[in-house]
């Protein structure tokens, strides 16, 4: 395969971390000099996590009640997405209860140790104070259950020379990152279901109730008043840009590809910039779309040459799903922000030889974790639905991979299904849809039975990285259930 160009994200991923260091402070005066170093582990921790892209709010060293409620309405002002607790040596949790109570993002007490074990032959009270950073982690989850609140997660291990506990602490940023976003994106919700997949309703209220996030209810006709607009000058450079990243492969096998047309070129590059523009005019983080319209009409070209401009912009960082799917709409835009893909998913045919699956879609999908260049095709018609045109076409980047489909239980509320495989090599159909074999453990036929059994829709969203724990904390941090399908019998 061919290099493949990356197209940059349309805004730099950010997120609200806040930090505070907790201690007791009745130690300060029986042990010279205590609290400073304490501080310089304090240190050590907030510089770790100003290279991880996030905007750090320090709260300082709390070491009682007092400073805890004085901190409070600072720790909320801040907006934060996650904080930090550098447990530094033992604190009563009277340093915590109160920010504990009243904070609503997630918590995450960091404990790690100085050294990886003290030095017991010169030991000293002092010396253990300074490694007790995981002495009142018992305690502290202990009151935050009591108090109603989720109990805190945690980073366990050393300060220094622990790649675990680095990665870990990295993780948490970008799930932070993820939950930034979701809680204030603005996801656009255009046209109805296909008729009738009944797995693709969902009601926006319940959305934002589980995510935070505003659903913009939207008109096909609003994208169609920018497509009148669009110069000629804008199209011809919307074409250059496609060309330059697409790949426009002769036909193979399949009668109603072609190879792309200058019609079905022009016309998905005016759609893109229409799109582009109907975007930023309502503000969209995100849009979950389907509509077909009245055969014939100017409107149906519109909606029905959508797939190219959506899959320029969800590798730019913002999701564009298909047959009116809000719910992985937002699992893709959960998977965009842990930086690993998020391409429009489902089912396709088994490969009882290889033992595989096609995994899948036509319409949009993430192009910067294609393997190599993606390919367009013309399609004279889109099988189960109106209209053709240009068509995107690629396999996924090999190696590991996760996938996140978002259920509706009975009581209405989402749940989060959690699975992970490994894209390998194979032969794909050169049908203008995208399609990537993929295997999963112990075996598909197994994997895909424990899959379906946890309630999924028919979609998903599939990205690169085995980030099933990862998405399993961003499950957690939101409140909401989570399924983790396994290749363990009896897991999930």
């Amino acid at each position: 395969m061919t290099d493949q160009p990356r197209i940059p994200r349309r805004r730099p991923l950010s997120a609200n971390v806040g930090v505070m260091g907790v201690g007791h402070h009745t130690y300060w005066d029986q042990f010279d000099g205590f609290r400073d170093e304490l501080m310089g582990k304090y240190q050590v921790l907030l510089d770790r996590l100003t290279t991880h892209g996030v905007t750090v709010h320090d709260f300082g060293l709390i070491d009682r009640a007092q400073p805890a409620y004085a901190a409070l309405p600072k720790i909320k002002a801040a907006d934060l997405d996650l904080l930090f607790v550098d447990m530094l040596t033992y604190a009563t949790s009277s340093t915590f209860g109160a920010i504990c109570r009243e904070v609503s993002c997630p918590i995450v007490l960091v404990a790690l140790q100085p050294t990886k074990a003290m030095d017991y032959a010169r030991g000293t009270t002092r010396m253990q104070l300074a490694h007790d950073d995981l002495c009142s982690v018992p305690e502290f989850m202990g009151v935050a259950i009591r108090l109603g609140r989720p109990a805190p997660e945690l980073v366990l291990g050393t300060l220094h020379d622990d790649p675990d506990a680095e990665t870990d602490i990295a993780e948490w940023c970008q799930v932070a990152k993820v939950l930034h976003d979701v809680r204030r994106a603005r996801i656009g919700h255009m046209g109805h279901v296909l008729e009738s997949m009944l797995d693709m309703h969902s009601d926006p209220t319940a959305i934002t109730a589980a995510f935070g996030c505003h659903v913009v209810q939207c008109e096909a006709e609003e994208i169609q008043a920018h497509y009148r607009l669009v110069s000629d000058e804008a199209i011809d450079s919307k074409s250059r840009e496609i060309l330059d990243f697409f790949e426009t492969p002769d036909p193979v096998s399949d009668p109603i590809t072609r190879k792309l047309t200058d019609e079905d070129l022009r016309t998905a590059a005016r759609v893109a910039v229409a799109l582009d523009h109907f975007v930023d005019d309502l503000s969209l983080d995100g849009l979950a779309y389907y509509y077909e319209a009245a055969e014939g009409s100017e409107l149906r070209t519109v909606v029905t040459n959508l797939i190219v401009g959506n899959s320029l912009l969800a590798a730019a960082g913002f999701p564009m799903c298909g047959e009116f799917d809000l719910k992985t709409c937002l699992a893709m835009l959960i998977m965009d922000r842990l930086d690993i893909g998020g391409s429009f998913a489902e089912f396709h045919p088994i490969d009882f030889e290889r033992g595989t699956v096609l995994v899948g879609h036509d319409g949009p999908h993430h192009l910067n974790v294609a393997d190599g260049r993606p390919s367009l095709r013309s399609l004279t018609r889109y099988h189960g639905k109106p209209g053709g045109g240009a068509s995107v076409e690629f396999q996924l980047k090999r190696g590991p991979i996760s996938m996140l489909s978002i259920g509706l239980k009975a009581d209405g509320r989402p749940k989060f299904i959690i699975g992970e495989g490994e894209s390998v090599a194979g032969p794909i159909p050169p049908t203008g849809n995208t399609n990537t074999h993929a295997r999963f453990p112990p075996d598909v036929v197994t994997f895909f039975k424990r899959w379906v059994a946890q309630g999924p829709t028919h979609h998903f969203a599939l990205g690169i990285g085995h980030k099933g724990r990862a998405l399993g904390r961003v499950a957690r941090s939101l409140g909401i259930e989570y399924a983790m399908v396994t290749g363990e019998e009896g897991e999930s």
